[in-house]
């Protein structure tokens, strides 16, 4: 039942010599599944059905004493550790999500790092490979390498999921025979000992290797592998051996091909891989309602509709967002309706604010009649999906006292002691216009009636839904939500609209959600900016996608309120480049930027009245959104969020990074200061660029056509003109 590992035989009446390795037998293939192949092929790669994550724990028939001490069952290598350590030990496996509970998440193609922890006992060298596990059942294995400082046993491998769905990961412990003899070679030629003995366990190995290559039909490696063995069996010469070992072919056939023993698996965790845009994105957010809005013959104001939206659809795709956003297209109460500016007197012509959702003309399943019907509705759509753009929808749990709900579901709402439903507060604003919903008093009919509504717009072709304050429902309602969308329309993708505490933005993506609003708003400083960024992009990157959204119908940025263009350059520029999503909300690319006195908020704000615009007007930025979708869309580097590097520059003013994806590299180089010019020394992570410490390389810039030769040290000089350096590294010039 034993066997004893070959490098040593010696063994006496009480068991086995301190240097001898007992190892259990392989376990026998599960019922209808396929045992995993080892060593992986040539490619790296290796088909074929894995053990599924949620089969029990291996653990020895009741009856095979062998199997069995006095405490219980035996690890085997090839399953995962029953008591927390492998034979070969693998700890701290990354990205991982509440202990393994949760799902990492991904998008098809995107490249994330896996690192964990691997060690053995004594000097044998150990290997370690990460796993992926597709929805099929097809294993995809890729060699981790290990990294310095080499005392702290970290290895590391860049990953990634080629189809949709929902997949798991672990990582492989192994003992590495192959590095394990070509150490010992080493070793014992530099000694002058045992290489008569060295050679013949290396024709042992090699024959391992051969019978493998064989079955994979690897003819390259076959005579690399047959012309080794035959150099080191002839006379078993220390020159012989020195001679084999230092030939690169016959070390590659080596690494795929040697024998690993000692598997020892982590439990597989789950990764879920999603469809591209919930990593990546250029929105664009405007209220239908004002698209052609006017005051008609009578003196009162005529809503835009559907059909009048058309227009900025097309300009919209002219600019090149790929996502259009509609606050919500419901009917509006009347019950305090607020006026201009969030007031509470209101005229015949306010037309209140959309997120009080709900009158006698239906609530969240309805249009506005003043949009149009559903009909219109579906054209528009339509021809969005013509200019290549998805619609997003907000949906806001919430209801105006007018609302259907009220009187059909008033269990769905908090009841106060004097008999009043609770409106919504956030002290000192009142919002008597917005009831918030209980979940807690019917979840069964509140949770199915939301999804209810979410099947209802999906119908009509929405495909992504912004969530208006999440943060203010239970977390695991919208686990549940989300879970049930997912399951009938993988494809769907929710947006956060939640500015609120780490901890519950952190929830509610682990929760599901595919894309939240950021702090990017709030972050002007560089070293806010720099904080921030390699927080996205390395901390929570594997659960949490941010979209930087440059202003919202709530928020006018502080930093924009004096109307320089130069700021909204420079704010769309940072949007563009730092995240893969970004967005804007209308009016912005004609640098709307009048506050009310005090606040971070718009005067005349377009969620209490009409607001149609001269696009044209100046000053204009269109031009430079434009050109950053452009250059979105031509660079991969940008559309992913974990390969960033943060480089230094001296300036304060100036905040300086790059993007790699494959070969595809980005320096962004930016002036944090809209009113004067500024210069500085960059100094650049050479190896972050994929390039070596000394070379001369050709950079790019995408902004103005310019092209500099640059060192790992360059001088800029930026104005408030021309804020920016967007480069692409073009090429190597040593």
């Amino acid at each position: 039942m034993w066997r004893i590992n070959r490098r040593d035989r010696r063994h006496d009446d009480t068991g086995f010599d301190d240097e001898v390795e007992a190892v259990l037998p392989a376990p026998q293939p599960l019922p209808e599944q396929v045992a995993s192949p080892d060593p992986t092929d040539s490619s790296g790669i290796v088909s074929g059905p894995d053990p599924s994550p949620m089969a029990p724990r291996h653990a020895a028939d009741s009856g095979d004493e062998d199997f069995v001490d006095a405490t219980g069952a035996i690890d085997s290598p090839g399953r995962p550790p029953l008591r927390g350590f492998g034979r070969i030990p693998v700890h701290n496996v990354r990205p991982e999500v509440e202990g393994g509970r949760l799902p990492t998440y991904s998008v098809v193609d995107e490249e994330f790092e896996v690192t964990a922890n691997v060690f053995r006992e004594g000097h044998d060298a150990v290997g370690a490979s990460v796993v992926l596990t597709d929805p099929s059942g097809n294993r995809h294995v890729t060699d981790m390498h290990q990294i310095e400082p080499w005392g702290l046993d970290i290895w590391t491998a860049r990953v990634h999921a080629d189809v949709e769905g929902d997949w798991t990961m672990h990582v492989e412990g192994w003992s590495d025979t192959w590095s394990t003899w070509h150490h010992n070679a080493d070793a014992k030629l530099a000694a002058g000992i045992d290489v008569d003995l060295v050679c013949a366990e290396g024709h042992a190995l090699i024959s391992e290797a051969v019978a493998h290559a064989e079955k994979l039909c690897d003819t390259t490696s076959l005579s690399a592998l047959r012309e080794a063995d035959a150099t080191l069996t002839a006379d078993r010469a220390p020159d012989s051996l020195r001679q084999v070992i230092n030939v690169f072919a016959f070390c590659q056939a080596m690494r795929t091909h040697a024998p690993r023993t000692l598997t020892s698996p982590t439990n597989p965790t789950p990764l879920r891989v999603e469809r591209r845009r919930a990593l990546y994105g250029s929105w664009y957010e405007f209220f239908p309602r004002s698209q052609g809005a006017h005051i008609g013959v009578d003196g009162q104001w005529v809503s835009g509709t559907f059909d009048s939206s058309w227009e900025r659809l097309d300009a919209a795709a002219a600019m090149g967002f790929d996502v259009v956003y509609l606050p919500p297209i419901h009917p509006i109460g009347t019950a305090f309706r607020k006026g201009k500016d969030n007031t509470l007197t209101t005229g015949p012509d306010d037309p209140g604010s959309p997120w009080a959702i709900g009158s006698s003309d239906g609530g969240h399943d309805a249009i506005h009649p003043d949009l149009g019907t559903f009909d219109d509705f579906d054209r528009f759509v339509a021809h969005a999906h013509d200019l290549g753009m998805e619609v997003a929808l907000d949906f806001a749990l919430q209801a105006s006292p007018d609302h259907p709900w009220v009187q059909q579901h008033p269990e769905w709402f908090t009841t106060r002691v004097d008999g009043t439903i609770a409106y919504a507060e956030n002290p000192p604003k009142k919002y008597q216009d917005i009831y918030p919903i209980n979940f807690d008093n019917d979840p069964d009919g509140i949770y199915h009636e939301c999804l209810r509504l979410l099947e209802l717009w999906i119908s009509h072709g929405v495909t992504i839904f912004r969530v208006d304050n999440p943060h203010t429902k239970p977390v695991n309602f919208w686990a549940w939500l989300m879970e049930q969308v997912h399951r009938r329309h993988p494809g769907v993708i929710f947006l956060a609209e939640a500015f609120t505490r780490p901890e519950m933005m952190a929830a509610l993506a682990k929760a599901g959600f595919q894309q939240g609003y950021s702090y990017f708003t709030w972050r002007t400083a560089k070293w806010e900016l720099e904080a921030y960024l390699d927080e996205v992009s390395h901390q929570t990157s594997h659960f949490y996608r941010p979209n930087f959204f440059v202003n919202t119908p709530d928020i006018n940025p502080i930093y924009l309120n004096d109307g320089n263009p130069a700021g909204f350059a420079i704010r769309a520029i940072l949007a563009a480049t730092m995240s893969p999503s970004w967005g804007m909300y209308s009016g912005f690319e004609i640098c709307e930027h009048e506050p009310l006195p005090g606040r971070e908020e718009y005067a005349h704000s377009e969620k209490y009245e009409y607001r149609p615009r001269n696009y044209e007007s100046d000053p204009n930025i269109t031009l430079l959104v434009t050109r950053l979708n452009e250059i979105r869309r031509a660079h991969p580097a940008l559309q992913q969020l974990r390969d960033t590097t943060i480089h230094h520059a001296p300036h304060d003013n100036v905040f300086v990074f790059s993007k790699k994806a494959g070969d595809d590299v980005v320096i962004v180089v930016i002036s944090l200061d809209p009113v004067w010019g500024v210069e500085s020394q960059i100094m650049l992570d050479m190896a972050a660029l994929g390039l070596d410490h000394d070379d001369t390389f050709t950079v790019h810039d995408e902004l103005t056509g310019a092209d500099f030769t640059w060192t790992r040290q360059a001088f800029v000089r930026l104005y408030p003109a021309q804020p920016a350096h967007i480069l692409h590294v073009r090429k190597n010039a040593r």
